[in-house]
């Protein structure tokens, strides 16, 4: 089942700076760009992704441990504090995983190199979508990209045809970020009122 696993950010005296920089974030937050992480093997990728996530306004990153156990520990320096900020949905299966994202997301696509991939440029991050991003060593499943909607590359002229999973999803998200901002999509927030009442009182702006 799924598990947000977030920090509660600690009370302490709020600032009318840091009051205002905090409301700035959360209505800026996308609601329809989200990451997903498959078996990922090391927790400072997880946290580095999490941090580009923050930066760019992604509030909820999905993450799929399959065999083994969530993940309670994550490397504070490579996320900056970034676990804080960002909410972590945790899986043990892809097909629930799915699930939850076909609920929330119109687009589903994974990182794999094939015939049928389409360009990171092509994606229109207009609408709803979900990347799927796999593991260090073997990418994304067979059983991930039966689920999705289709796959995606990101474009290279180098005789190294990969990238680090952290950096090749910082290179995703901020062509999505480009794409929404040109948009308009952070000028309001999307945010349903729920899930944007909870955060505030998370962050201490309650």
């Amino acid at each position: 089942m799924g598990n947000g696993n977030r920090s509660i950010v600690n009370k302490y005296k709020m600032t009318e700076e840091r009051k205002n920089k905090v409301e700035t974030v959360l209505n800026k937050r996308q609601c329809n760009l989200t990451i997903v992480l498959e078996d990922v093997q090391d927790p400072r990728n997880v946290t580095a992704v999490m941090r580009s996530a923050d930066a760019v306004g992604i509030q909820d990153v999905y993450l799929i441990n399959t065999g083994k156990p969530n993940l309670k520990k994550f490397g504070y320096r490579s996320g900056s504090s970034a676990s804080k900020w960002v909410t972590l949905h945790q899986f043990t299966s892809v097909e629930e995983c799915f699930e939850v994202l076909r609920k929330y997301f119109s687009v589903i696509l994974t990182t794999h190199l094939s015939s049928d991939a389409i360009g990171l440029y092509n994606i229109d991050f207009t609408q709803s979508v979900a990347l799927v991003f796999g593991n260090e060593q073997e990418g994304v499943s067979e059983k991930a990209r039966a689920l999705a909607d289709g796959n995606f590359i990101i474009p290279q002229v180098g005789m190294v045809q990969s990238l680090n999973i952290s950096v090749a999803c910082a290179v995703s998200i901020y062509e999505a970020y480009r794409q929404k901002k040109q948009a308009g999509h952070y000028e309001q927030s999307t945010m349903p009122a729920e899930q944007f009442d909870l955060l505030k009182e998370e962050w201490g702006l309650k």
